[in-house]
């Protein structure tokens, strides 16, 4: 019962954003400083991630392709499906949630505690609007560019490191990206990663926004909230690649 209380509440929380309009210029700025928090913030740690995870999987990919038979461009190949359909969107995904969902859910959190939501509120202000709209928006923004990022620095990173391990040269990596290359995996990394920044915005905003306590609370609903957001993130990996993929 637990479960459902959560899950109504967390569905009103999604429709209060939306039931009392307000001037939107309003949140023009607070969505441009949330852009900024969410992706310049994260933007370094997805960087090296995404550099060494496409450098351990051309390594990795060659020690287990060990048979002469097979020509070394499928190194790349195997590389670049990995990095575009897994890494880039789940890993990254995953890793900001702690970044990103432990920083919503602590702000709004302490905005909560410290009773600034209720002045908001007292001065007729929609703060699930206010508060809550622009973190959603500014993740749905962002993080796509941050997942198409990864996947772009993951394969140019098992390019670097295939030729520095001397696994096999550029040309040869060059022409396995090029061979049998399906545009439709580049879609549906996109789709989970809009799907990705959903989850990773608002389970981390409800979390915060319901908070009630002290600063104790403050920290076991950040915990929760990565905690949730990084297992409803692996259930929809898993229900996505389930439904879209051929």
């Amino acid at each position: 019962m637990l479960f459902f209380t959560h899950f109504g509440r967390y569905l009103l929380m999604i429709k209060g954003m939306f039931t009392k309009p307000e001037n939107m210029k309003m949140y023009w700025k607070e969505l441009m400083h949330q852009c900024a928090e969410i992706g310049i913030g994260s933007l370094g740690i997805v960087v090296i991630i995404s550099v060494f995870i496409g450098a351990v999987s051309t390594v990795q990919t060659a020690y287990q392709l060990v048979s002469p038979v097979l020509p070394k461009s499928i190194i790349a190949q195997i590389v670049r499906d990995t990095v575009i359909l897994e890494f880039a969107p789940t890993l990254t995904c995953i890793v900001l949630a702690g970044v990103v969902g432990s920083k919503i859910a602590s702000e709004l959190g302490n905005m909560r505690v410290s009773e600034q939501i209720d002045a908001l509120e007292i001065m007729g202000i929609n703060t699930k609007a206010y508060l809550v709209m622009p973190k959603i928006l500014g993740a749905l923004i962002v993080i796509p560019m941050l997942v198409i990022l990864a996947a772009v620095l993951g394969v140019w990173g098992g390019r670097m490191a295939g030729t520095l391990a001397h696994i096999l040269s550029h040309a040869e990596f060059d022409k396995g990206l090029l061979t049998n290359f399906v545009p439709y995996n580049v879609s549906f990394s996109l789709v989970k990663a809009y799907t990705f920044a959903f989850i990773i915005s608002s389970i981390p905003a409800y979390y915060g926004y319901f908070v009630k306590g002290g600063a104790l609370e403050i920290g076991r609903a950040s915990t929760s909230a990565v905690v949730s957001s990084c297992i409803m993130i692996l259930f929809a990996d898993y229900v996505l690649a389930a439904i879209l993929l051929p």
